[in-house]
């Protein structure tokens, strides 16, 4: 079976622990979109991993992982996580890991372009700086540099030349940035394409023949529904598809072989960097679930915004992402509270607002209208069957099933791989 897991908030859902416990089960984990802007964390016994580009499922010796055509690659970030990982004896060999020629690769124009921009910006998108942006941008506008080029001079050396006469001519007129040198970035990025390049292949061939023999493939999404460029909200987001829809365009794999999709949210809602946020906390509670829950981000570590659970954001990407099960992490952090609310409408200029709206001043100064249930004050840890949560608990989940028309099937209630009920 074909399994696709997608944030249905604005990213840092816990989709990595939940991929990380699905991939056991399947033979290859691919992630097809986003860059090293993203972080899974991991906690496997004592020891945790971050991985912003490859797959968790490196982690599992006998499975292979993708890094796929939707996805943009500094190889500097990929290169340093592939040696962390080798210095805790956890081996990456080309027949574990596949990186799509078609990829495109992050410049170093393109991280200083990604900050410069920023900086001048009144509005702060919050980007991360990593440079993703702008590598999708000239992916779009034709002149970025793709994986593959990195293995031949002479389309490396053509390619360069081009975009760095040009970057440097709007770097210095625009932002008054110094050069930058093509000899030294040419030699820099010829030695990248030495060390990666044994990694490199057509994955969308890889993965249709893959399918073809009934090997089971975990599409491993990046971000959330409300970060993708499209369907989120706009313009703070990411840079890319972060729905489903991103997968085929993102691997080369068709619509019809993706048999099941996975909604990933949190028991309540957070976002990372600047953009609308309607259920957000405005009290000390807002502190309180960003340390229990150490909402603090994989990549950046920004301090996380918190808020209750918003239905209408969720019930949009369920139906947008087509989620037939849906994944709850985290539901121990409200195990304290007295009452728990769940946001079922927004209200703005004496409207109400069931579905979720396109106008991004609704978005923005929409109030939610809440419903609120009983907590239950019960730790959850410990608990690997259903039937012996919290009575309140099963309640909050059941309701959020109802508002939400999906079945929850997983429930984690702490961050250890072994924390997580199955329904």
């Amino acid at each position: 079976m074909n399994i696709a897991v997608v944030g249905a908030q604005w990213g840092d859902e816990g989709k990595g622990k939940l991929i990380d416990i699905l991939s056991q089960d399947s033979d290859i984990t691919v992630r097809y979109q986003g860059g090293n802007n993203a972080g899974h964390t991991v906690v496997v016994g004592e020891e945790e991993y971050i991985f912003h580009l490859l797959p968790s499922a490196i982690l599992h010796n006998d499975k292979v992982c993708v890094i796929a055509n939707g996805v943009v690659i500094d190889p500097q970030a990929l290169i340093c996580e592939i040696e962390e990982l080798e210095k805790r004896n956890i081996k990456v060999t080309p027949r574990r890991l596949k990186i799509s020629g078609h990829a495109h690769v992050v410049m170093p124009y393109h991280r200083i372009l990604d900050r410069l921009r920023e900086s001048k910006r009144k509005n702060k998108i919050g980007t991360t700086g990593r440079g993703i942006g702008p590598c999708y941008a000239d992916k779009v506008t034709r002149c970025g540099i793709r994986t593959i080029d990195l293995l031949n001079f002479r389309i490396l050396k053509s390619k360069l030349e081009d975009n760095v006469k040009e970057k440097n001519e709007i770097f210095y007129k625009v932002y008054g940035h110094h050069d930058f040198s093509f000899g030294d970035i040419l030699k820099e990025y010829l030695r990248y394409g030495k060390k990666i390049g044994q990694y490199i292949c057509d994955t969308a061939l890889y993965l249709n023949e893959a399918s073809n023999k009934r090997k089971s493939i975990l599409f491993e999404g990046a971000q959330g529904t409300f970060l993708d460029i499209d369907f989120g909200t706009y313009p703070f987001v990411t840079s890319s598809n972060s729905i489903v829809g991103g997968v085929c365009s993102g691997s080369g794999i068709p619509p019809m072989k993706i048999d099941k999709v996975i909604a990933v949210v949190k028991a309540y809602t957070t976002r990372v960097g600047e953009g609308p946020f309607p259920t957000e906390f405005t009290t000390s509670l807002g502190e309180e679930i960003r340390t229990k829950g150490n909402e603090f981000g994989a990549t950046t570590g920004r301090p996380r915004r918190c808020g209750w659970f918003d239905s209408v954001l969720v019930r949009y990407a369920v139906i947008i992402n087509g989620a037939s099960e849906l994944a709850i992490m985290k539901l121990d952090v409200l195990d304290d509270l007295e009452k728990i609310k769940i946001c079922t409408a927004y209200r703005y200029k004496g409207k109400i607002y069931r579905d979720f709206p396109l106008d991004f001043e609704v978005i923005s100064e929409a109030k939610p209208m809440y419903e609120e249930m009983q907590g239950w004050q019960i730790p959850t840890h410990g608990i690997r069957r259903y039937n012996k949560l919290p009575v309140n608990a099963r309640r909050y989940i059941e309701r959020l099933e109802s508002l939400l028309k999906v079945k929850v099937k997983y429930i984690s209630i702490g961050s250890e791989r072994d924390e997580l009920i199955i329904r």
